[in-house]
């Protein structure tokens, strides 16, 4: 990752004009064109697998499986897998506005099986042919994951009508023993009795991995590379999890014994719990990590470079016992270190990962990553601190001017502020700190709130970034378009006002483009 270059951090979700939520259809594609036009060669995503409670991208169903509701209609109907008459859309879903998760998934997923009904009914040939090598390329996944999902809906309802939810109704908690154990002559009968619901599921896969692959192949004819996300744990209530239960810290029942979480800090007096079953590295390193290294080999199939979110729990993790309510009682656990990324490059070879090294990092962590030669990540947006400035100078570690050349520098992420929201909200000592530094001129806080006002700060950041010595640059696209926190994607521990925001893609116009393309021409980007 040695050469210069610079991308957009965009989740399909939040693309506007397709009903109810974002897609990979044709709007995914116009997006890709307006990068091009840009001069940019990178689109960053957040994980693609199947959102559950609290619509997160990074509380999937399967680390393997892909999001269901990305699926484009349209396109079903233009490869006649699907009528129009089938996907037409109800008046409660708009192609505009937030995401409302709920409606979208009351809507979008039954007419979804009918269209994969319809094409087991009435495909062709060839793309049944089509349809049969996906299933035999990723039965290692598929197979768990249908049944997983067959089994989930059939007690999910149940819980419903019994008015039970939450923890109360994951697999382990509410499944029987047999099925929750997953017993695998029980397993197999369910398959039986529910196999035209099972090929439904598999058929739905089948689709999104069709649109996806078509999705990347353009980008990367066009010279676009994408970035995907693992997220270093995966969710209790995923076929991950029930499907691998040896792999994880568990108890003869498949309760989690301890859970993820980060220790309390500065922002939080509590930490936070995040509940993710921890894996038990110890039998992942007899099986020489074989999980993981299919896990890695899937989706690099999906993407061009993957960052790894939570890099510091591969050197120590936090482990929480399970049921507590807060991340107080945990402790830092050594993690697989070398030994986890030599296995990874010895079956794999090098493998282009980002090390998503935020939060609580110690000299281990640093010794890891830059052992393995990963690039870490730089947010502007933790760079301006007033009481570092004026006790150390300027020498942040997050400051442009003390980058190295093997970083990811961005303005923020998807769990911060947008840009524009940030400066608005930030103080007055702060504000004149920033445009001072985008500047290189004293200026008056009068000055720097007019500034702030015309969204210049943004604007200067955003070319502050470019300027830098990082070799990877990534600005979020509201940041671009210098958006306020209407746009933000997520605040950490909250619940249901996240993952909604939708761009309004008009927006994409040949005077923004040619703002990107000057910046990247002017700091030897994408050359």
């Amino acid at each position: 990752m040695s050469n210069r270059v610079s991308g957009i951090l965009f989740h399909p979700t939040s693309i506007s004009g397709t009903a109810g939520i974002g897609t990979i259809g044709k709007n995914a594609f116009t997006f890709i064109d307006f990068l091009k036009k840009s001069n940019q060669s990178l689109w960053q995503i957040l994980p693609l697998g199947p959102t559950g409670y609290g619509d997160s991208p990074y509380a999937s169903f399967s680390t393997f499986a892909g999001n269901p509701l990305l699926i484009d209609l349209d396109k079903l109907v233009e490869k006649n897998w699907a009528t129009s008459e089938m996907i037409a859309e109800p008046d409660y879903i708009k192609r505009d506005g937030p995401v409302d998760f709920g409606s979208v998934v009351w809507w979008k997923l039954p007419v979804l099986n009918n269209a994969a009904s319809y094409f087991l009914n009435n495909s062709d040939k060839s793309d049944k042919t089509e349809f049969e090598k996906f299933k035999k390329e990723n039965k290692e996944w598929l197979n768990s994951y249908a049944s997983f999902m067959s089994i989930k809906s059939f007690y999910d309802k149940k819980a419903q009508d019994e008015k039970k939810g939450g923890i109360e109704t994951v697999w382990f908690n509410y499944w029987p023993k047999d099925l929750a154990l997953y017993n695998e002559k029980a397993v197999s009968e369910w398959n039986k009795k529910n196999s035209e619901q099972i090929e439904i599921i598999k058929v739905i896969q089948f689709f999104f991995f069709y649109q996806w692959k078509e999705l990347k192949n353009y980008a990367n004819e066009n010279g676009i590379k994408i970035i995907g996300d693992i997220p270093i744990f995966v969710a209790a209530d995923s076929s991950d999890v029930w499907s691998n239960q040896k792999l994880f810290q568990l108890d003869k029942n498949g309760v989690p014994k301890k859970v993820a979480g980060v220790p309390p800090d500065y922002f939080s007096a509590t930490g936070q719990l995040w509940g993710n079953p921890l894996y038990d590295w110890d039998a992942m390193k007899k099986d020489d990590y074989s999980w993981w290294c299919s896990r890695v080999k899937h989706i690099l199939k999906l993407v061009d470079y993957i960052r790894i979110d939570h890099f510091r729990g591969f050197e120590a993790y936090w482990s929480i016992p399970f049921g507590d309510e807060t991340a107080v009682n945990g402790k830092w656990v050594e993690g697989p270190k070398n030994d986890f990324f030599n296995t990874l490059k010895k079956k794999l070879g090098e493998v282009p990962l980002i090390a998503e090294d935020l939060g609580v990092i110690t000299d281990g962590v640093r010794k890891l990553r830059d052992e393995c030669g990963l690039p870490g990540m730089k947010v502007l947006q933790f760079a301006f601190s007033p009481d570092e400035a004026r006790q150390n100078g300027m020498v942040n570690m997050f400051l442009p001017h003390m980058y190295s050349e093997n970083c990811i520098v961005y303005t923020g992420s998807h769990d911060n502020e947008t840009m524009q929201g940030f400066l608005d909200n930030t103080s007055d000592e702060q504000l004149l700190l920033i445009a001072q530094y985008v500047t290189g001129r004293k200026l008056s806080v009068e000055e720097a709130r007019e500034m702030n006002f015309r969204k210049e700060i943004t604007r200067l950041l955003i070319k502050t970034a470019f300027a830098s010595n990082a070799s990877l640059c990534v600005i979020p696209l509201a940041d671009i378009f210098a958006i306020g926190n209407e746009a933000r994607m997520n605040e950490p521990s909250t619940v249901g006002k996240n993952w909604k925001w939708r761009f309004d893609m008009n927006l994409l116009s040949d005077e923004k483009a040619e703002e990107l393309s000057f910046y990247s021409k002017m700091y030897a980007r994408n050359l």
